[in-house]
């Protein structure tokens, strides 16, 4: 199967996550029950392809091994890694995909909804000029995160069967739930047995990203004092205002609106509340360990001027630390890093390792003891109705995979 078929076949299964469905504030694994449905169809395909030791566990994870060709079992086991849901930031239901071909390097109009992805707003698409471009009609995401991922892996593993190209152990993994944070939470390295990994989860073809933010996530609870407003002098505390307060006490400068590359930023996320109570969520992202928590330092601190001015008890943060950057594991294994690079450049292109605005299931599997950078997908303009991505791009990366096989059997 072509891998814009396996594709389009993908994102027909709604599997977006939900990060509000907890047991015990907890949430639940996999967070919606629709991600078995993919992953069901993926356990079934990699049975029928003759892989071994195929799982599909009760939380939703799909595990396989193609085992390595005779003469070849004592070559490193390589992992490729991708994820079965979608954001939650937009629809995922019901997608109507736009299949256009020799995309002429224009505007693109978005019948569902009218309106257009915009060559200004999206300058790659000019590179992806004489393409087979694949969008939405507008009233949902794609999914190409990270359904090219799971495409291009599957079809990757039928062509090294199908073509008996030699390789040591190859290890598949799909997650759910990455799109919320949880897709490394219950991985099982015991199961997935590979010496190193790569999630197939970034956007440019030839990219292999290996530095990533720092994260975490802050909640601030205020509880004022609510009063009639005619005796509330010397009384009252609004807690509405102080919440206010507190957002205006970070910088304004510091936001994902204001910053780039490395530079880390505070982004409110959430913001509720009246007289008696208010809450604020944040995500507090910075790509350098001090900077990170020198950010978190100016929460606590803010914390506590804001308790000595309104009184013991009106404001409480929890900072609940989400993921670090993988670049502290990876430097301590820089051949995966070149075994991509040389791949990259082995179907032609120029590697490109940019720092990456987030995370992947990846930073916390390096942490977790498999080194794992990550692999572009040739999609873009994630977690919104403007998601694209090219056939070609899917075919190159599907080539990336390949080549990286090829390279580890020849160590």
């Amino acid at each position: 199967m072509r891998v814009e078929e396996r594709f389009l076949q993908y994102v027909s299964y709604w599997t977006t996550s939900d990060e509000n469905n907890t047991v015990n504030e907890t949430v639940k694994i996999p967070s919606t029950d629709r991600q078995f449905e993919l992953a069901k169809e993926l356990e079934k395909e990699l049975r029928n392809l003759g892989l071994q030791n195929v799982t599909l566990t009760e939380h939703c994870y799909v595990y396989a091994l193609l085992p390595a060709t005779p003469g070849y079992e004592e070559k490193k086991a390589v992992g490729f890694i991708s994820h079965m849901d979608t954001s939650p930031d937009y629809s995922g239901k019901n997608i109507k995909p736009q299949v256009i071909p020799n995309y002429d390097g224009k505007d693109i109009l978005l019948k569902g909804s009218g309106e257009y992805i915009k060559v200004s707003e999206f300058p790659s698409l000019k590179n992806l000029t004489g393409r087979t471009v694949i969008t939405t009609d507008g009233t949902t995401l794609l999914g190409a995160d990270d359904k090219a991922g799971i495409a291009e892996i599957m079809t990757a593993v039928e062509e090294i069967i199908t073509s008996k190209q030699a390789h040591g152990d190859i290890w598949i993994g799909f997650t759910p739930d990455e799109e919320i944070g949880c897709g490394a939470d219950l991985f099982d390295l015991h199961q997935f047995a590979a010496d190193f990994a790569y999630t197939v989860d970034g956007d440019y073809e030839g990219e292999v990203a290996y530095e990533n933010f720092n994260a975490a996530s802050v909640h601030f609870s205020v509880k004022g004092i609510n009063v009639h407003p005619g005796e509330a002098k010397n009384i009252m505390v609004n807690a509405a205002l102080v919440a206010c307060e507190i957002q205006s006490l970070l910088p304004p400068e510091e936001t994902p609106a204001h910053t780039e590359g490395r530079e880390g930023f505070f982004h409110l996320t959430d913001m509720q509340g009246n007289v008696s109570s208010a809450s604020l969520s944040y995500i507090v992202r910075d790509h350098d360990k001090l900077s990170f928590e020198t950010r978190l330092n100016k929460i606590r601190t803010l914390t506590i001027e804001m308790n000595q001015k309104y009184g013991a008890g009106t404001v409480t943060s929890t900072i609940t630390n989400s993921y670090s950057n993988m670049i502290e594991i990876i430097d301590q294994h820089p051949y995966v890093v070149d075994i991509a690079k040389s791949a990259i450049r082995n179907v032609g292109l120029e590697p490109l390792s940019r720092p990456v605005r987030g995370g992947t299931d990846g930073a916390r599997l390096s942490f977790m003891g498999l080194p794992c950078p990550n692999l572009g997908t040739g999609g873009y303009g994630f977690h919104g109705p403007y998601e694209h991505v090219s056939v070609e791009g899917m075919k190159t990366s599907v080539s990336i995979i390949r080549e990286i096989v090829k390279i580890v059997s020849e160590m």
